[in-house]
């Protein structure tokens, strides 16, 4: 079945950098927008980062902008999640999603914990 694993989360210093991943399986990958979403503790879930199926298109929310990059590999199967100059405000758990450009079929990893701390 369709599964998004993700990988990579962890304690980091502010300032620091992580690099989180995220294979995919079970599903058509090269057909799916893949996204990173986080939730922070106690707030709504919300959209980090996306790559459209040709990994040419990226948009990323105003709070990452300039310091996190998303790519895809669609040879592996996988999603990545480069984030840089981390601030305590970027703890969350991270989830990888996948949207199907030609129908309704999303699917969602478990979510990784990254934690931005002194």
């Amino acid at each position: 079945q369709a599964q998004l694993v993700e990988s990579g989360g962890g304690l980091v210093q502010p300032g620091g950098s992580l690099r989180l991943s995220c294979a995919a399986s079970g599903f058509a990958v090269s057909y799916y927008t893949l996204s990173w979403y986080r939730q922070p503790p106690g707030k709504e879930r919300e959209l980090v980062a996306a790559v459209d199926s040709t990994g040419r298109i990226k948009k990323y929310g105003d709070s990452v902008q300039g310091r996190f990059t998303i790519s895809r590999d669609n040879n592996k199967n996988t999603i990545s999640l480069q984030m840089n100059s981390l601030k305590p405000e970027d703890t969350a758990v991270y989830y990888c999603k996948g949207s199907s450009r030609y129908s309704d079929n999303e699917y969602w990893g478990q979510g990784t914990l990254v934690t931005v701390s002194s």
